[in-house]
């Protein structure tokens, strides 16, 4: 039977050109339902001991805990320490995820907390950071080695936001390792009050109050490089 046939005897009109109807490409809303689906299936399946489904999970997730663990501790040691950590208390504790929560989120709240603890050591150690060094031995913040494109980019524009970001750096280094992790968790990861309270355990009125305490610091150690 033909196109022509077919929308006939169903009585709808025929499609333009004897093409047949094709499907609209998913949404990015169904894109995600569909990766949440797949990772739930691989949650599932580690839970009842299959390794190959737990090195699936790792493989989705490593760019992510890894990034996350070196921007809140700026060190590569530190940085893949948390990592191999994190997963190792992810794999651990994967009987106890419920599903109350996303993965994603939950490895997050393993790595703050993870992170926290080293910052709180390092400190107790009055153990500073030390940058990455470039191999012509000048310190580089990997935010340099990318090129800027905007327009009116400059040299001397440059310059300004390297200097900048080092104004920033130290003073985010004069905050305490928790009201560090929130606030940049905060600006720079652009995660709710709500949900990085509850990485912590805690109220999302806690964590409004320690970044209030924050933003209140870092505004008087900027105003003090000015």
């Amino acid at each position: 039977m033909t196109v022509a046939e077919l929308t006939q005897t169903r009585n709808v009109a025929p499609w333009p050109n004897g093409l047949k109807k094709v499907r609209s490409s998913p949404t990015q809303q169904e894109k995600r339902e569909q990766t949440r689906l797949d990772t739930d299936d691989l949650i599932r399946r580690a839970q009842q001991g299959d390794s190959e489904a737990f090195e699936e999970l790792i493989k989705n997730y490593d760019r992510a805990v890894l990034g996350l663990a070196m921007h809140l501790t700026k060190c590569k040691e530190d940085a893949q320490d948390v990592y191999q950590e994190a997963f190792l208390r992810a794999y651990k504790n994967l009987g106890r995820f419920r599903f109350e929560c996303s993965f994603y989120t939950w490895m997050h709240r393993i790595v703050t907390n993870l992170c926290l603890d080293r910052l709180r050591y390092n400190q107790r150690r009055n153990r500073a950071v030390e940058p990455e060094v470039s191999e012509e031995g000048e310190e580089q913040d990997p935010i340099d080695r990318l090129p800027d494109h905007r327009p009116g980019a400059s040299p001397e524009r440059s310059l300004i936001n390297r200097e900048l970001r080092e104004r920033v750096a130290r003073a985010l280094g004069k905050l305490s390792p928790k009201e560090r992790i929130v606030f940049e968790l905060k600006h720079y990861h652009g995660l709710r009050l709500r949900t990085i309270a509850g990485f912590f355990d805690t109220s999302e009125g806690v964590m409004k109050n320690t970044l209030f305490r924050a933003t209140h610091k870092l505004r008087a150690s900027l105003a003090e490089f000015s």
